[in-house]
């Protein structure tokens, strides 16, 4: 039976195998994420009101995100004790329990000091409501409570509204390592900013990096 059925397959012409299969399945490729231009990220900075606590706080927090390429988790995470003004360095607990070490930036460090010498000691308070860990928490939230990241979140997204920009959070840290690459530093270093544990993860940015090149070839070139 099954000598008549290949047969008769054979006559007629049909493949007896699955031609597909010896195809490679292609590579699936990362989405390129979206990344504020400097310009962009002065704006949003700007549109914080730095006269209340809250926006002091505000300005400290984004300015960490940024500097630092820091993930909203790890921001809200942060103790006191993480930071370290003297020599401009934030102790960071990432993904996997990995910690890493960050350099701050004189930016950031100023407005850090700025909030945990004033603001910081007006949003504290010392009722239990404030939360289990909210008295060693670096970013408070006007109830005294450690800041949460729906809290960061809702801030983000006036702040954007306000600065007349669109993107999220995390865009801050794409715009970190966009900008360190594009400013001439080394991919391995990023990686290790970021806490990357795949050198592949961080190559995405350098992605970045060349479309950016492209947007700018065909903007200025003669002939682009």
């Amino acid at each position: 039976m099954l000598e008549t059925w290949l047969a008769t397959e054979e006559r007629s012409g049909l493949s007896l195998g699955n031609p597909a299969a010896a195809l490679e399945r292609p590579r699936a490729t990362r989405r390129i994420p979206r990344v504020f231009s400097v310009e962009e990220v002065e704006r949003f900075l700007a549109a914080i009101d730095v006269d209340t606590p809250p926006g002091v706080r505000d300005r400290a927090l984004f300015e960490l995100i940024y500097a630092c390429g820091l993930r909203v988790s790890e921001a809200v995470a942060l103790d006191i004790g993480s930071v370290r003004l003297d020599d401009g360095s934030v102790r960071v607990l990432g993904k996997g329990a990995r910690e890493r070490i960050v350099p701050l930036g004189d930016v950031a460090a100023a407005w850090l000091a700025r909030y945990l010498h004033g603001a910081r000691g007006k949003l504290r308070r010392t009722r239990t409501s404030a939360g289990v860990g909210a008295e060693n928490a670096l970013f408070l939230n006007q109830r005294g409570g450690r800041l949460s990241r729906k809290g960061i979140w809702k801030r983000f997204n006036e702040l954007m509204t306000r600065a007349g920009l669109t993107g999220k959070v995390h865009t801050l840290r794409h715009s970190f390592a966009t900008h360190l690459l594009g400013g001439g530093a080394d991919l391995r270093s990023v990686q290790e900013l970021l806490g990357h544990a795949d050198i592949t993860t961080t190559q995405i940015y350098t992605h970045v990096d060349r479309d950016d090149l492209k947007q700018q070839h065909r903007r200025y070139h003669p002939h682009g």
